[in-house]
């Protein structure tokens, strides 16, 4: 097969590719290769990749344990499909239960995170009977009907319909954006849970199978939630007799600084939906945990829930690659000491702009939210309407410096590989620092 050149690359796409989440004719940047915390395009520029892609490169690329552990496995057994069992699969299944809380007790495989959400809706409505589930309005969690619909950000819209019912919203404790002044945690936590309850006795406990949120709401953000947030959530669940369940699929897998999310606010949950930083990106794999009790009573009842590619086995042999290569290599220490200087860099920026109102982060977990006022917290653009595109501008500007990162509404969020270095986090904020003195200076 002949090489594909930058001209083929950029044609066959406008041409023949739909990109999701994007309007028509798209003028991508052709990547032609990638390495470490970087990727170049056929021009050779080399860009930070400061959101590890969809933060899901954990490990960044061309890590040869995973690359060697697909490469072992498509000659032994490539593919096989879910009701056999493979070493790969069996193995990661253990690891993952070993690293989750000692509440939990077997994981089901999915292809990716709206699957993942899907499997974790289908568990809780069938252990508990009940329909309703509760998720918050900035969120996000898939783009299949359900996972679509569990979803709180705008992108919502397009899946909701009177087939998808049962999903409800509550708002986010979102305490920076509040017109309400806590004077600590405590405070804002109650308030934050006050809403739940309220809203959990309006709709009826009893029809209420589970509440789901993102331990750290991801792309629409990075929020943090207020200690004892979470620990709330769980008492108030035990309270009413609901599932909790905890979406990691961005928290997940080192990204915060521990293995999972809500391990800083020492709760345990009774369903856990992963992908992303299982295998990097690699090959796509998701999943859910399930507690001791869920997965005794799917022992004797059918889980009517399933996929050709569940626990594919060039998947499974990647995150286990990935799995023993975070333990092996003290990716976490690593994430806390480099999130030190992340968060002090974050700090910097904040304080040098006024396009800035303010910056979150936890680990290697972060996001810069732009306002058009911060005396007054204006946002950039509003919300869910930037007619201007000046988000997509100012992700331009980065992307023509060589930084690449994501974000949603009026938010950059940044998060880059766990591998990233003291140095190239200073060099890659360089380059930020630069773009925000334009956004000071022309887009507010």
């Amino acid at each position: 097969m002949s090489e594909i050149t930058r001209e083929q690359v950029l044609e066959y796409d406008q041409k023949y590719n739909q990109h999701p989440w994007l309007t028509g004719t798209v003028n991508a940047i052709p990547v032609e290769k990638a390495d470490g915390v970087y990727f170049w395009d056929y021009n050779g520029k080399r860009y930070y990749d400061m959101s590890s892609q969809l933060a899901n490169v954990n490990l960044g690329y061309g890590n040869k344990d995973i690359i060697e552990a697909v490469k072992k496995q498509v000659e032994i057994l490539p593919y096989i499909a879910p009701a056999y069992a493979s070493g790969p699969r069996a193995e990661l299944a253990k690891e993952i239960i070993e690293l989750a809380p000692d509440n939990m007790g077997k994981v089901f495989f999915s292809c990716g995170g709206s699957d993942a959400n899907e499997a974790a809706i289908y568990a809780a409505r069938t252990f508990t009977g009940k329909s309703k589930i509760l998720s918050r309005y900035r969120s996000y969690h898939g783009s299949t009907l359900g996972s679509g619909n569990l979803s709180g950000d705008p992108r919502r819209f397009a899946l909701e319909t009177p087939a998808a019912t049962g999903f409800l919203k509550f708002f986010d404790p979102y305490v920076y954006r509040s017109n309400i002044k806590f004077e600590n945690d405590e405070e804002a936590s109650a308030y934050y849970l006050g809403l739940v309850e309220e809203q959990i006795q309006y709709e009826g406990a009893d029809n209420i199978a589970a509440i789901e949120v993102e331990s750290i709401t991801g792309a629409n953000g990075v929020i943090i939630p207020p200690d004892g947030y979470l620990q709330g959530l769980r008492a108030l669940c035990d309270k009413y007799g609901i599932l909790l369940i905890c979406d990691e699929v961005m928290a997940g897998f080192g990204r915060t600084g521990t293995m999972f999310g809500f391990e800083h606010w020492g709760i345990k949950p009774d369903i856990i939906s992963f992908a992303k930083g299982v295998t990097c990106g690699y090959v796509q794999l998701g999943g859910i945990i399930m507690s001791k009790e869920i997965a005794k009573y799917f022992e004797d009842k059918t889980f009517l829930y399933g996929l050709t590619y569940s626990g594919h086995s060039l998947a499974c042999a990647a995150g286990l690659a990935a799995v023993n290569y975070y333990k092996e290599h003290h990716i976490l220490d690593h994430v806390n000491e480099v999130g030190k200087v992340f968060g002090e860099l974050l700090e910097d920026i904040k304080a040098r702009h006024k396009s800035v109102g303010d910056v979150r982060y936890i680990g290697l977990f972060g996001a810069v939210e732009l306002m058009k006022d911060r005396e007054k917290k204006i946002p950039l653009v509003p919300y869910g309407y930037d007619e201007n595109k000046t988000m997509a501008r100012i992700q331009g500007l980065l992307k023509e410096r060589g930084f690449a990162a994501f974000g949603r509404e009026n938010n950059i969020n940044i998060t880059p590989p766990l591998i990233i270095t003291e140095d190239q986090l200073r060099d890659a904020f360089a380059i930020l620092d630069e773009v925000l003195t334009i956004v000071d200076n022309e887009f507010i």
